[in-house]
């Protein structure tokens, strides 16, 4: 099947990744540089849809996974250019296509520790008030703008970037 010629729009998409099972699939095999085999694949993905480990998993546990994914999710994902999947030997791994939809996926760790800007600037903000009171000489007005100044420029970049962040890439637009 040619993949390239699929189009990604933004429904397809959405319908891709409605399924649980299938963003799964998308997550584990990004973790895995080499293919994987599908039995491989239906075990830990059946692992972490019934919170336990491969080697707890009953039979029909791996049994139900690998039919659905057999059947329905890999061929799915292998029509939308996102996963090579070959029938044959078993083998799946993560196609190229499927960074684009990493901003639709929420990847952790790509965004900004926001949290920490804040921490960092209360604990100078902090410490430059200290200062101010043990008698440096930072006046008191100057030191109120600068620290509300500082605060109000965070939280406009912190914004900008979440308003960045709302919109899909062009590709998935239609």
């Amino acid at each position: 099947m040619d993949q390239n010629n699929t189009e990604l729009t933004r429904d397809r998409i959405f319908d891709i990744l409605s399924s649980p099972r299938r963003r799964y699939v998308l997550y584990f095999l990004r973790t895995e540089p080499n293919p994987i085999q599908l039995t491989d694949l239906a075990e830990h993905v059946a692992a972490w849809e019934n919170d336990t480990t491969v080697e707890e998993l009953s039979t029909q546990q791996r049994k139900r996974v690998y039919v659905s994914l057999y059947q329905t999710h890999l061929p799915k994902l292998a029509e939308a250019g996102l996963v090579n999947y070959d029938e044959e030997s078993g083998d799946v791994s993560i196609a190229a296509k499927a960074s684009e939809i990493d901003p639709l996926l929420g990847e952790q760790g790509s965004e900004p520790a926001w949290y920490l800007y804040y921490f960092g600037l209360a604990v100078v903000s902090s410490l430059l008030v200290v200062a101010s009171v043990v008698g440096l000489a930072i006046p008191q007005i100057a030191l109120a703008v600068g620290i509300i100044g500082a605060f109000a420029v965070l939280t406009i970049a912190h914004m900008a970037y979440e308003w960045s962040q709302q919109s899909p890439p062009a590709e998935f637009r239609e």
